[in-house]
């Protein structure tokens, strides 16, 4: 996310929006490359992720403090798409858990 942020930072002009639109596909990716036996921490890393790729977008001008300040504020304005992406790789992950406990029972 932080690559995916300097990327928005350089192509679109810091832009929110598509700092949350590239969100959503990492959300999804990591919901299907993360192993089984760490399914359940996919959707925690996820929220991690997304506030350390808004220091390259987020609009802070005076030093470290400013970053930080814009950082907060992307936070608070692009909440939607912090708890979209983490619903969606949320239910990925617990169908996947589901179906990899299933598979386990039915081995003798």
């Amino acid at each position: 996310m932080l690559l995916l942020g300097a990327l928005d930072a350089l192509l679109f002009g810091s832009s929110l929006i598509a700092y949350g639109v590239l969100f959503l596909p990492v959300c999804v990716l990591t919901a299907l490359w993360v192993r089984p036996g760490d399914l359940l921490t996919a959707p925690v890393a996820l929220p991690i992720a997304f506030g350390a790729g808004l220091f390259p977008v987020a609009d802070g001008s005076a030093g470290f403090l400013g970053s930080l300040m814009g950082v907060f504020t992307g936070l608070a304005t692009q909440a939607g798409w912090l708890y979209g992406g983490t619903l969606i790789a949320g239910v990925m992950v617990l169908v996947r858990r589901v179906r990899w406990v299933r598979s386990r029972r039915r081995r003798p």
